[in-house]
């Protein structure tokens, strides 16, 4: 069945030192590969208040959103090419408040995971981890450097 209009998501990009929290899915699309926890934007919530509660739904971990990074579009196509479905991602830099990363809601584990593990691509993840990664990472570094 092919979806009418976009679905809004948000994902939560969290650092700590020099890990990044990952989940690892349970449900389409996605399943069992490993990315940002995140989820649905509701009717009423910024994407920036819902990438902080699917965060917490889905590891346990609380964090502050920091501020919008990118957004990133997911279209999965049938055989023919017609998208049958059309995510819009908005990617949030989260601040880590505290919390240890647990499975829950549609997630099949979390933890927090090496960059370098992450760079080497030793987890099957999904689409643009590593570069939405390295794009947290440079604005992290570009706050920090403020006056």
């Amino acid at each position: 069945m092919t979806q009418a209009t976009p679905l809004l998501g948000a994902i939560a990009v969290v650092l700590r030192g020099d890990t990044v929290l990952l989940a690892q899915r349970s449900k389409a699309p996605d399943a069992g590969l490993w990315g940002f926890p995140g989820g649905h934007v509701e009717l009423g919530e910024t994407a920036l208040e819902a990438a902080r509660r699917e965060l917490l739904e889905e590891t346990g971990v609380a964090a502050t959103p920091v501020e919008y990074l990118t957004n990133i579009d997911v279209l999965q196509r049938d055989s023919a090419g017609t998208v049958q479905v059309h995510y819009l991602l908005a990617a949030v830099l989260c601040d880590y408040v505290g919390g240890t990363p647990r499975a829950a809601d549609d997630v099949l584990d979390a933890g927090w995971v090496d960059f370098d593990r992450v760079r080497a691509g030793q987890l099957r993840m999904s689409a643009r981890v590593g570069s939405l990664l390295d794009l947290a990472i440079g604005r992290r570094q570009a706050l920090r450097a403020r006056p």
